[in-house]
């Protein structure tokens, strides 16, 4: 049944008008292993010093049952990031291809730019916004709320009290990341692995979360004393403390950090960092000859970023692609629900990479403890929460 563009108009003043008068703004909650402890910070909504990057829509390709016009706003990465952005981008136009719709997205080139492309969005009437990213969680709730009869879904931030048309895309990638850990540890011959990340966020320190819990899990079982540099989980206060370029574009930080830790003797760098992380790979690269090796994230850099694929073991896979192509289809079949969707290890939103130049170098016996593990933490046997200290 339609609802005439008056109704809609009446609808949207009436939040408009509720939303102005209420002062209090819940805090937002996300859903990883372990309780994060910082707060979401987006800039106020100022015009930008330089318009958003505009890309043209993907034209449909089966004939759609209905018009239906889905669209995202990146975070400020690039859409282009062979990685995290990238991997949302490519979820949309999943969707596009499956149902025949109209996708289009808006790059954030700073968080200015947030509010700038829903805005842009919403006067053209998308029926559906993605939103990438944590830092967007406020600018979201803000156009959500203003906006009820548009669906939003947002990749890495959940709500509590839900909004009804929100749907949060959560990755427990911690559980993935302590598969990972455990592959590093038996797979370091330093007995060091190295990592870092971009910004000190919940979805960031997440994967470092798993990566130390694999290491103490592997330590544990193996009578061994693998160390994570660049991350403790237990400092501050179980807050956690470690290394951090401070964003997700600069390459050539990422690079020094990892020479950094591969100078300390670390001989696997996981960076967590988006584009950053390519630095990361190039440093890795120049010390193949020492055996030093990458772990990459958000997704299989191996086939996203081929030029450093013979020195990358594995990555830890959030598949964003699939939480995102999901969302856009229950909106597109009426079935869209607010609230939280949590991808495991256990639905596949969340995993290892295969291991690609590295498959004969991996120990049979190594591969059948990291399936082991994956078992054992589907099945709640094996919490990443108990493996965040040294047993």
């Amino acid at each position: 049944m339609r609802i005439s563009k008056f109704m809609v108009a009446l609808a949207s003043t009436a939040v408009l008008v509720a939303a102005c008068s209420s002062s209090a703004t819940p805090a937002p909650s996300v859903a990883p292993s372990v309780a994060p402890s910082v707060a979401p910070s987006v800039a106020p909504s100022v015009a930008p010093s330089e318009a958003p990057t505009p890309v043209p829509s993907v034209a449909p390709s089966p004939s759609p049952a209905k018009a239906f016009k889905a669209c995202q706003v990146s975070d400020t990465g690039g859409i282009d990031d062979k990685g995290f952005n990238a991997n949302a981008w490519k979820g949309m136009q999943d969707a596009a291809a499956a149902l025949g719709i109209e996708v289009k997205f808006l790059e954030s080139k700073a968080a200015t730019d947030y509010e700038r492309n829903l805005q842009q969005f919403i006067d053209e009437k998308c029926d559906m916004i993605t939103t990438v990213g944590f830092l967007l969680g406020d600018a979201t709730k803000k156009f959500a709320e203003a906006n009820p009869l548009t669906e939003f879904a947002i990749v890495d931030y959940s709500y509590d009290p839900k909004i009804q048309n929100v749907s949060g895309l959560i990755f427990q990638t911690d559980e993935a990341a302590m598969l990972a850990g455990y592959l590093a540890a038996g797979m370091s011959k330093s007995g060091k692995i190295g990592t870092f990340g971009g910004i000190n966020i919940p979805p960031v320190t997440i994967f470092m979360n798993g990566l130390a819990a694999g290491i103490n899990y592997y330590n544990q079982q193996n009578g061994t004393k693998v160390k994570l540099l660049g991350w403790d989980p237990t400092a501050k206060a179980g807050k956690g403390d470690g290394l951090f370029t401070g964003d997700f574009s600069d390459k050539d930080k990422g690079k020094q950090v990892a020479l950094s830790l591969i100078q300390e003797g670390a001989d696997i760098i996981v960076p967590v960092a988006g584009p950053v992380g390519l630095g990361a790979a190039a440093a890795v690269q120049e010390n193949k000859d020492n055996g030093v090796m990458l772990i990459g994230v958000d997704t299989d850099q191996f086939v996203l970023a081929p030029e450093y694929g013979d020195v990358t073991l594995t990555s830890i896979l959030k598949r964003i692609d699939n939480a995102v192509s999901n969302a856009v289809k229950a909106s597109y079949d009426n079935t869209f629900q607010g609230g939280v969707a949590n991808n495991t290890l256990a639905n596949d939103g969340v995993g290892l990479a295969p291991y690609h130049d590295f498959e004969s170098a991996v120990p049979a016996a190594l591969t059948t403890a990291i399936d082991a593990l994956k078992a054992k933490i589907i099945s709640g046997e094996v919490k990443v929460s108990d493996y965040l200290a040294p047993k």
